[in-house]
């Protein structure tokens, strides 16, 4: 089984207002509520790839209600906590001005919540998949991650980690099977800046050197690199296509890699898998199909080479 945990879900009011205008009213042209948390978009994704995923993390009034909801209609499990205080957050996400949003805070989530959410991943089996996903409350000990990983190690679950800074840094020592940052995310670690892929590909290997398993840098346009695990590494040019919605493509881009390792065991299959499916939710509305996914599968095929 596939599992996912975002500790902070929200409800995504996703909304195009036409000739947008500070300081008056502005009204909106269409209207879309969608579940939301990296976590969540993994499962969404794996789910249309025809795998079977848990979402899990914490859930609080009425918006945790409708998460559930809407997690559970997208044909994923939902196995939250309750949280008895506060609200899901709502994330307004304005489509008219690109990357223009205003998100909520979330509820607090106590010691004892935590505590009942690792004994949740305590019944974590060998063969299993863990994705830790985004950003942790301000409630939450930064350490969050990497106390999950200790907990579940030496038991052959397979946990992947898409975080930034110390979230990220702080689990290399416990051996993740996939870390993916970004490019700017990676530089950030580094304190350079990275805008090609020949330049990224040696901060990647770094990070493979320093106990990830598989590093896999998203870079938009850009394209990709993966650092692997049969110490290989791989680059490829972004498949074409016309932007749509960049929301989403990173988590959509951890999916297709693990649904792509679980079908072959293979790194470079993986790697094709996570590009055409992070593209292919860049080229729709929405977090990609399969069938979407597929036919950018056929182009990623023929950009991927070996540095």
């Amino acid at each position: 089984m596939i599992y996912t945990v975002t500790f902070n879900p929200s409800l995504d009011y996703i909304v195009p207002v036409d000739g947008f205008k500070l300081g008056l009213t502005n009204r909106t042209s269409s209207e879309l509520i969608l579940p939301g948390g990296k976590g969540i978009n993994v499962s969404t994704v794996l789910k249309n790839l025809g795998l079977d995923t848990t979402a899990l993390g914490f859930i609080a009034g009425f918006t945790g209600d409708e998460i559930r909801k809407e997690v559970e209609a997208l044909g994923v499990k939902a196995d939250f906590i309750r949280i008895e205080n506060g609200i899901s957050r709502i994330n307004l996400k304005l489509k008219s001005i690109d990357g223009t949003e205003i998100n909520g805070q979330g509820p607090d989530i106590s010691a004892a919540k935590r505590e009942e959410l690792l004994e949740k991943l305590n019944e974590l089996r060998a063969g299993d998949v863990l994705v830790l996903a985004g950003s942790i409350p301000a409630t939450m000990p930064r350490d969050s991650y990497q106390n999950i990983m200790r907990r579940l190690a030496g038991r052959g679950i397979l946990i992947a980690v898409d975080a930034t800074k110390d979230l990220l840094t702080n689990v290399l020592v416990d051996q993740p099977f996939l870390i993916k940052p970004n490019n700017h995310e990676l530089g950030e670690i580094f304190g350079v800046e990275l805008k090609t892929r020949e330049e990224v590909v040696p901060y990647a290997v770094k990070l493979r050197e320093r106990g990830a398993i598989n590093v896999l840098v998203s870079m938009a346009g850009e394209g990709a690199v993966l650092a692997a695990s049969d110490g290989k590494v791989y680059e490829a040019p972004a498949p074409k296509g016309t932007l749509v919605n960049g929301v989403g493509a990173g988590d959509s881009m951890v999916a297709g890699f693990l649904a792509g390792w679980l079908e072959k065991k293979d790194c470079r299959h993986a790697f094709c898998m996570g590009i055409a499916a992070g593209s292919a939710s860049a080229f729709s509305e929405y977090l990609a199909t399969k069938e979407e996914i597929d036919t950018v599968y056929q182009a990623a095929a023929g950009l991927i080479r070996q540095v």
